[in-house]
């Protein structure tokens, strides 16, 4: 197969959470287990895991500490997901996607044990970024949890370090209807004596750190960002949420066991981040005259922050496109959305997208000046065309529609 026909095998022939939704999802880690063993435990042969779990903010996060730890010249290999573009984008080393020739390689000499055992693209994915990893020798691996934590597919590695972001309502469905119940599952990837970090924390989820981290007699260290304000670099990013995250990367990358991070490689390697990592979608800006920004917010807590974020940003006047999935609780999400703005309505082209005719009956009142769109694409011209020198247009609502549009720009 071409690297092409190998991708469309992936994303159409096996069971995909992103694309299919709730009949992809197969927690568990037996089969990743058995996987990883006849691949040689992969995930045995990597000694400096960093294992990073929670709502929202485990991507960005993931790539801080990548950025950091490649300015202390490491040889860093980074696993996150979903991705926007390009498949490869999943599992990078030092910035760099995976190549072609190894991806259609790995899939061509695991075929029929993959389709044998029934495996899931996301549990493919992770072992083969566990196989390139090794491969590529590297010095530290980055693994963001797909979902949950304790009974994801990356919870088989032996990490030195773990983060938990933040505890949010988010994929309710599967992980638990309420704070502490999420954080149980996100707090499974915390290992016996393996110090973990936790970003963001109310009363009820500390509990829950406390209880599994003594359980596994497990130093835990709680972020404090009180402490954390003499440092200037930690607040140089206008983006609200990016600052939070920063506070946690920082804490996380001075307990890394047996290296020392210094604040100036720190400081470089937040303001590099998206050079030395390839990052996109987080409140990135890829067109200007009008300013046009996307943002891959999906939840409530996503949009709690890009409320905030808005208040940096000057403009004349807003318009959103926006589109979402199914499984998202958007009464919670329309909260954080502002009166006065132009709204444009769309839904991403997949399975899971919750169709436009779906969205509109659930608009809260406040929300009155909006249009309604076939597709992503026609949403965003549309706005293009209403839009001044002078406005400011955000494109939200999901990964999907975010990828949407920047696969229409890449094409110009």
């Amino acid at each position: 197969m071409t690297y092409d026909q190998t991708l469309d095998w992936m994303l159409n022939q096996l069971p995909f959470y992103q694309k299919q939704g709730g009949v992809a999802f197969k927690p568990g880690l037996d089969k990743i287990a058995a996987f990883c063993e006849y691949l040689g435990n992969p995930h045995l042969q990597l000694k400096n895991c960093i294992h990073v779990a929670g709502t929202n903010g485990k991507g960005s996060t993931v790539h801080l500490m990548a950025s950091v730890l490649q300015e202390k010249g490491f040889k860093v290999g980074l696993y996150t997901s979903p991705h926007l573009l390009d498949f490869r984008e999943r599992i990078k080393c030092n910035g760099v996607l995976v190549n072609k020739p190894f991806v259609t390689a790995f899939i061509q000499q695991h075929r029929d044990y993959i389709e044998d055992q029934q495996l899931t693209f996301f549990e493919i994915s992770f072992a083969m970024a566990l196989v390139y990893f090794c491969e590529q020798k590297i010095d530290y691996a980055l693994v963001e949890v797909g979902m949950g934590g304790r009974l994801d597919a990356t919870n088989i590695i032996q990490p030195i370090l773990a983060v938990i972001t933040n505890i949010g309502l988010d994929h309710t469905q599967y992980l638990g209807e309420t704070h502490p119940e999420i954080a149980g599952e996100k707090a499974g990837i915390i290992k016996a004596h393996t110090p973990v970090v936790i970003g963001e924390y109310r009363n009820d989820t500390k509990l829950v750190f406390e209880r599994v981290a003594n359980e596994k007699k497990a130093p835990i260290y709680f972020v404090n960002p009180v402490s954390l304000k003499e440092y200037d670099f930690l607040y140089t990013d206008k983006n609200s949420y990016q600052q939070k995250n920063r506070q946690t990367a920082y804490t996380a990358l001075k307990l890394i066991p047996g290296v020392v991070i210094e604040d100036e490689a720190v400081e470089k390697g937040f303001d590099k981040v998206v050079q030395n990592t390839t990052f996109m979608g987080r409140w990135q800006q890829i067109e200007s005259s009008p300013k046009v920004i996307v943002d891959v917010s999906h939840n409530s807590e996503g949009f709690a922050h890009f409320s905030g974020n808005l208040q940096f940003e000057k403009y004349k006047n807003l318009h959103l496109v926006m589109g979402f999935v199914k499984d998202k609780k958007l009464d919670a999400v329309f909260q954080y959305l502002p009166r006065s703005a132009h709204y444009y309505f769309c839904a991403p082209q997949l399975f899971r997208a919750l169709a436009v005719e779906d969205l509109l009956p659930q608009l809260p009142d406040t929300i009155s000046d909006y249009r309604s769109f076939k597709t992503v694409i026609a949403a965003f011209q549309a706005a293009k065309t209403q839009a001044d020198q002078d406005d400011l247009i955000v494109i939200t609502g999901s990964t999907f529609v975010v990828a949407e549009v920047l696969e229409k720009i890449k094409s110009f």
